[in-house]
């Protein structure tokens, strides 16, 4: 094995792992990073379909609030390096970025890909030698302290420790789970795994004629026997096994959870949410005497997007060549009630492989957040999605593997310093 007292070795080459590396050579460590896949940065690289979402320009008590999964946990890790911190340094390399829509914050060139190139370039002019193609198979520890890992390729020594190797989503990435092992074997709790930001499956056979629709300014609500309920409001997507999209996916860790406690979930689609029944039942009857001539599949064509209109009637329970003029008021109230509340039945989640982010992971109970550092093994820090903590999308996940991997960075190199 060789010697590695003043040397950090971290396992991961994802988000978390790469400004740790950056960091830690930043403070004059030596530093050793391994990559079991042929890259590092490949989740970095499909983040924000292919745009890297890299932060969120809200407040920072905002992202504690965007992430229901041990979000307080943060708020150290936030405090030594935030959202601003992190455009400092990135503009201080010469990334460009900009802002969209709900303060997502893009490379300004639209492409993830610069930024990995980005971190490949820092990696090697702060001299942090890369282990590629290398998996990390354990950590080696000596009276309660880390002392190195075992690779498939050889033994190295170390003074510290970063476990930063993600969870258990996108494993064509490298996120197999292999820090949770890791970490069990060590004596670390590791909390249920399950998907998070995933899009749901649902046993309505209509999906699959609504393939590939978006909805935008529609309501999407779930129901866990009749008392857990949660809504969102903005953009969906039929999909041909259920619903994808913004607001589904903002609801789905609810709806994870839900599920893995056995609950039957309920859901519904709202199309006119600023409306309440009775103006949009007017509205309906407006449309009605506008078209009162017509059959109602062909009456409906301002109210909603022409291939739900067969839905909405089957569901409404109204026949597509009714004749205007021939329809009831009950059938009316039942058309106005069924696009207020489209029903569907939840009836899962896509595989944990298609989930943006997982949820669970090493319990943070076991971390101190002050340093990121294990309470079961000294020297041992942890960092990014190997933690039980996650977020919503719109660069919340991103900010909190940046920030608990400079934070982990940091401490790691005090370690050494005090040693």
């Amino acid at each position: 094995m060789s010697s590695g007292n003043k040397t950090i070795c971290i396992i991961g080459g994802g988000v978390a792992g790469l400004l740790a590396a950056v960091t830690a050579a930043d403070e004059g460590a030596s530093v050793k990073l391994f990559e079991k896949m042929s890259k590092v940065g490949l989740k970095m690289g499909i983040t924000g379909k292919g745009r890297c979402n890299l932060t969120n320009s809200a407040p920072i008590m905002d992202f504690i609030a965007k992430t229901p999964g041990n979000g307080k946990f943060l708020y150290s890790a936030y405090e030594k390096f935030n959202n601003e911190d992190l455009l400092d340094l990135l503009h201080g390399w010469g990334l460009k970025t900009k802002v969209e829509r709900g303060g997502r914050v893009f490379p300004a060139s639209d492409d993830a890909q610069e930024v990995r190139h980005l971190f490949m370039d820092l990696l090697r002019k702060k001299k942090v030698e890369l282990h590629l193609d290398e998996s990390v198979t354990r950590i080696l520890t000596k009276d309660g302290e880390v002392s190195g890992i075992v690779t498939d390729k050889g033994s190295y020594g170390a003074g510290a420790v970063i476990l930063c190797t993600g969870g258990s989503s996108y494993p064509r990435t490298g996120s197999t789970g292999d820090g949770y092992r890791m970490a069990r074997e060590l004596g670390h709790k590791v909390t249920a795994i399950r998907p998070a930001l995933i899009p749901l499956v649902c046993k309505e056979s209509y999906g699959k004629e609504l393939q590939g629709l978006s909805l935008k300014n529609v309501s999407f609500s779930i129901d866990a026997g009749g008392r857990r309920k949660a809504s969102e409001f903005g953009e969906m997507l039929f999909t041909h096994f259920g619903v994808s999209g913004p607001i589904v996916l903002m609801l789905s860790d609810k709806a994870s959870l839900w599920l893995s406690q056995g609950h039957e979930i309920k859901a519904s689609i709202d199309l006119k949410p600023a409306l309440t029944e009775d103006v949009l039942d007017k509205r309906v009857l407006r449309d009605l005497e506008t078209y009162h001539l017509k059959q109602m599949a062909g009456a409906l064509q301002d109210l909603m997007p022409h291939r739900m209109i067969d839905v909405i009637l089957s569901l409404a329970g109204i026949e597509r060549d009714l004749t205007v003029s021939d329809l009831k008021k009950a059938q009316r109230i039942a058309l106005v009630k069924t696009m207020k509340a489209m029903p569907l039945t939840v009836t899962g989640t896509r595989p944990i492989s298609e989930a943006i982010v997982t949820a669970g992971g090493v319990s943070v109970k076991e971390i101190n957040p002050s340093t990121m550092e294990s309470k079961v093994v000294k020297k041992l820090y942890m960092a990014g999605e190997v933690l039980d903590v996650h977020a919503f999308t719109g660069g919340y996940n991103l900010q909190a593997a940046f920030s608990t991997g400079h934070l982990a960075a940091l401490s790691a190199v005090r370690s050494l310093e005090n040693a």
